[in-house]
């Protein structure tokens, strides 16, 4: 049995929201901590069901019902990847302490093995719902910036080019220090005469400056 426990198993967990976006980040950072094996889709937390997110938890039970005394531990690249709000957040990570899963978070504030006790858990309590209160601003920002142009009568017009996960990406991109011809090649327009091609250097650039980037299009 001390075999079993010389090495954890790491169960890791990729997710983005859109197909527009890519998995390839999270899925080197989840190998290069040694996540084996992983599970990854591209499906919006707004879906309550995400097949290979639960597929990933029943691994992880699965393995810790058969070898109790394995350590076994659940990891994603960040606490977003998890769940949509503070209480779907801390319902899995409720879960995971229930089945003695340990859960590991690779970048952000809470990065590394999160600890379900003591300040462990008020910590994520805290993170997690500032994560919601973060989603729920940029949320209403778009809705004030729809409300906004129906005012000054811009009710159609051309497709935008950058939905609110892209935005996002890009952001999280240019605070990695990724330069923005990079960050330009790495999203892709997903609707209008321009479906399936890259935003200009131009766009990507007017974006990440304006307070309501939502609302540009190419």
């Amino acid at each position: 049995m001390a075999a079993a426990t010389v090495k954890p198993t790491r169960v890791g967990y990729a997710r983005c929201s859109t197909a527009q976006q890519e998995l390839d980040s999270q899925l080197d950072a989840l190998k290069t901590v040694g996540c084996e094996p992983i599970f990854a889709e591209k499906i919006s937390t707004r879906i309550k069901v995400r097949p290979e997110f639960a597929k990933a938890l029943e691994y992880a039970r699965t393995i810790k019902q058969a070898v109790p005394h394995q350590r076994v531990i659940f990891t994603v690249h960040e606490m977003k990847r998890l769940g949509r709000g503070a209480a779907e957040l801390l319902t899995i990570a409720e879960d995971l302490r229930h089945h003695d899963i340990e859960l590991e978070l690779l970048t952000g504030p809470l990065q590394g093995i999160y600890n379900p006790s003591g300040h462990g858990a008020a910590l994520f309590a805290f993170f997690a719902g500032m994560a919601e209160s973060e989603r729920e601003y940029v949320r209403e920002k778009s809705l004030e910036g729809q409300a906004s142009a129906r005012e000054r009568g811009r009710h159609g017009g051309r497709p935008k080019v950058f939905d609110d996960d892209m935005v996002a990406y890009a952001r999280s991109l240019r605070e990695r220090g990724v330069a923005v011809p990079d960050i330009a090649r790495k999203l892709v327009i997903p609707a209008g005469k321009n479906k399936g091609r890259h935003p200009s250097v131009a766009s990507v650039y007017r974006v990440l400056a304006d307070s309501n980037p939502a609302q540009h299009t190419d």
